[in-house]
């Protein structure tokens, strides 16, 4: 945003440091800016306060890569879980969708994105084979996974990260499943209803 002379640098620095948000153009991050400046001094020290804590207490589960405040995190560390079940999602948003759905009672694995060659995002990029050696970590550790659930977005990236992980997968013993159709094509996860999410995980197929 260039210089407003009308307006001070810290409400300018603030408009400017909004706008790095996404979806958030100059004139919602103004709105954002000015709602800040009227409210009580509590609701922005709150805010810088959630913000601080966000970098400085989370952290990637080393064994699922969702974001947590202790590692491992809590699904993982949940002894109630089925370990020989993964599902695999691109975000820590879809770990939180299904979630809400109540009906999966297995693990995750996070891969943070998808394959995207137009975005210059490889296979590399993402934590594939963190997977892999993951699943080979527990069969020789006597736990072996017994199925993996390719969650990924039906979009083509999605699909095409899910061909690949099923591909490296190919030779371990492992039963490589896929979300039933139940979401809509190009739709994305953590937007699908609890119904939609429960009815896909238990229609899943095998690849």
């Amino acid at each position: 945003m260039s210089p407003n002379p009308t307006l001070p640098p810290s409400v300018t620095r603030l408009i400017d440091a909004l706008t790095q948000l996404p979806g958030i153009g100059p004139k919602s991050a103004s709105r954002l800016a000015f709602f800040l400046l009227r409210a009580p001094a509590e609701t922005s020290l709150t805010l810088a306060e959630a913000l601080r804590d966000l970098k400085a207490r989370t952290r990637l589960c080393s064994v699922c890569f969702n974001i947590t405040e202790d590692d491992p995190c809590a699904i993982c560390a949940d002894p109630l879980r089925d370990p020989g079940l993964i599902c695999v999602v691109e975000e820590p948003l879809d770990v939180a969708a299904i979630e809400r759905s109540r009906v999966y009672h297995g693990t995750y694995h996070v891969l943070h994105g998808v394959i995207s060659p137009i975005n210059g995002v490889g296979p590399d990029d993402l934590r594939i084979e963190e997977l892999v050696g993951r699943i080979r970590r527990s069969a020789e550790a006597g736990q072996p996974v017994r199925e993996v659930i390719l969650a990924t977005n039906p979009t083509v990236e999605g699909e095409m990260t899910a061909s690949f992980i099923q591909r490296k997968l190919a030779g371990l013993e492992v039963s490589i499943t896929r979300l039933a159709r139940g979401l809509p094509a190009g739709g994305d996860l953590e937007y699908a209803d609890e119904i939609t999410l429960r009815r896909a995980l238990e229609g899943r197929q095998r690849l």
